[in-house]
């Protein structure tokens, strides 16, 4: 009797929650109100995109009460059109003075004209909502808020402060992707029913909330436990996990939680508080971790620091590597070029006409030993920037230096890692790499890492006493951007503790000695992350070569350098 007892709770549970009872009723501030000024609202289309090309779309622009042309505002983004009864929300709440007076754009999915009558227009919802990437992003900042700015004559605030952005189900993520992407072009955000799930990627989602390091949003999320659980995913369960997500990493989030499905019933009765709370403090600005709540590794590491800018103005730099006293010595490939960055952090030239040199590391004897590729030599440098003749008809990369002189090089084009001993003498010692590129040792000099920069992997060896790799592995499981083939992974540096620090197209991404990634720095740029370095008087700042310009941040932390004695560090929790 017990068990048949338990069987019927569970069944009226279950029923109870097949009809939930969804019965969300709009309040007071989503209906006009007598005596409160009403903001104007206009239809336009755009169909200029060269980021989603030849597509049409519809959008209709709010213009609070009392608009003034000559002022800056700040506005409101949202994906599929109108919702939420905002126009009327924005009135109420814009009168109260519970949000400043701002403009509201509201913006349909792209559709792709048909050719004929008999054939149907290319619906771009999911592939501009759904999908990861800045793509979306980069549609409102380069085509369609320029064009509403000088079409509409609104000057549109470029604060990121000012901007939030809002959307339901793909539109929700397609709103939470936009200020993940740049938050530099928007801070807060309003989710109602998001599709955090697997249709194009958005169920990695919570996973990289935990490990990428804090950014400065505000996000409010909606959605009920009736909502759809189909072939993407459980929407629920997703939302959930988001939340789980943003407070575990110390972001400003409040959530709605309910027992409606995929409608917006809820989200609309919400909306004028969530309002409230996503523009609460306002014209305070929002930062990253600022109640200092994160349970993130990655925040632990960095603290309140930032990237700082070192040097800019070079055409592309490479092989950031530091000797003993901390200082760095980094390459200018195109311009045949070896820098100097001083303790003092002045930044001069170290040597010209370097054939191409490209990856940079000091050896035993105080030399810096470069891959002069377009030479197809190894070169070393003495202290007065003289260089000899190291290996001659080698094609190079990047290079690692044991603490006994014994060299290992990348050789990209033929997918080949060298072996060069104490006294010159070559050998392949791995080939089949699409691209190996990055190469490391451990702290203790046991294992040499090789970065496949068309992969997904850095692969880890163990070395013998005569230089030969064995026990090939692809060992550091990398994270890959959506829509790439390949991580990126290029330059490599490790700290005392073991951890490796990969340079990629997501960032920098941190892996314990297990081969697992816990967290990623933000890179200092857009574009490409070429390489990394410790240095420094304590050996605790991070130097990153990236594109034109070199930067530095300071970690709690300690490098390595392998020209040194090996250390043995602290063994991996598994």
């Amino acid at each position: 009797m017990r068990h048949l007892a338990i069987s019927l709770l569970a069944l009226s549970l279950a029923a109870a929650s097949l009809h939930a009872a969804d019965d969300y009723v709009p309040g007071p501030d989503s209906t006009a109100q007598e005596g409160v000024p009403k903001g104007v609202l206009s239809k336009y289309n755009f169909e200029a995109s060269k980021i989603f090309p030849g597509t049409y779309r519809d959008y209709w622009v709010y213009l609070p009460a009392g608009f003034d042309a000559a002022r800056t505002y700040p506005f409101m983004v949202f994906q599929d059109g109108i919702q939420y009864q905002a126009p009327v929300v924005f009135d109420n709440l814009i009168h109260k003075k519970e949000i400043p007076p701002l403009i509201g754009i509201f913006i349909t999915p792209g559709r792709v004209k048909a050719a004929s009558t008999n054939a149907l227009d290319r619906f771009n919802r999911s592939y501009e909502y759904d999908g990861l990437g800045d793509a979306y992003a980069r549609f409102l900042i380069e085509e369609l808020l320029p064009h509403i700015a000088k079409e509409q004559r609104v000057n549109l605030s470029a604060n990121p402060d000012d901007r939030a952005i809002a959307g339901a189900s793909s539109g929700a993520i397609c709103a939470f992707t936009a200020a993940w992407e740049r938050p530099d072009a928007f801070r807060r955000v309003f989710s109602s029913i998001g599709t955090y799930v697997g249709l194009r990627g958005g169920n990695v989602y919570p996973t990289l909330i935990r490990k990428i390091e804090p950014k400065p949003l505000r996000i409010f999320l909606q959605d009920g436990s009736a909502d759809q659980n189909i072939y993407g995913g459980d929407w629920w369960m997703a939302n959930l996990e988001m939340e789980r997500a943003l407070v575990f990493a110390g972001y400003d989030v409040n959530h709605a939680w309910g027992d409606g499905g995929h409608n917006g019933k809820q989200a609309t009765q919400v909306f004028p508080d969530a309002l409230r709370w996503l523009w609460r403090d306002y014209p305070a600005g929002i930062k990253a971790n600022a109640e200092k709540k994160s349970k993130q590794p990655v925040a632990a590491l960095i603290g309140d620091s930032g990237w700082e800018l070192v040097g800019e103005g070079y055409k592309f730099t490479e092989g950031p590597a530091a000797n003993a006293k901390g200082e760095i010595f980094f390459t200018d490939i195109p311009n045949n070029r070896i820098h100097k960055i001083g303790l003092d952090g002045k930044i001069s030239i170290f040597a010209e006409n370097t054939g191409g040199a490209n990856g940079l590391m000091f050896g035993p004897d105080r030399r810096l030993h470069a891959c002069a590729n377009g030479k197809k030599q190894i070169v070393a440098y003495d202290e007065t920037g003289k260089s000899t003749l190291v290996a001659d008809g080698l094609a190079s990369n990047d290079l690692a230096i044991t603490h006994k002189g014994e060299l290992y090089v990348t050789d990209p084009g033929s997918k080949q890692v060298w072996f060069i001993s104490e006294i010159g003498e070559k050998k392949v010692v791995d080939q089949g790499l699409s691209f190996p590129n990055g190469v490391l040792l451990s702290p203790d000099q046991s294992l040499l890492y090789v970065a496949d920069m068309n992969g997904q992997f850095v692969h880890s060896y163990v070395r013998q006493p005569d230089g030969s790799l064995t026990a090939k592995q692809r060992y550091y499981h990398l994270h890959i951007p959506d829509g790439e083939t390949g991580s990126g992974a290029d330059g490599m540096t490790v700290d005392a503790d073991g951890w490796l620090y990969v340079a990629t197209k997501m960032g920098v991404q941190i892996c314990d000695q297990a081969g697992r990634v816990n967290s990623i720095l933000e890179k200092p740029q857009r574009g490409w992350l070429a390489n990394l370095c410790f240095g420094g008087p304590k050996f605790d700042e991070l130097f990153a070569t990236a594109g034109d310009k070199v930067y530095k941040r300071k970690l709690k932390t300690k490098g390595v350098l392998s020209f040194q004695p090996p250390i043995k560090p602290p063994a991996p929790r598994l």
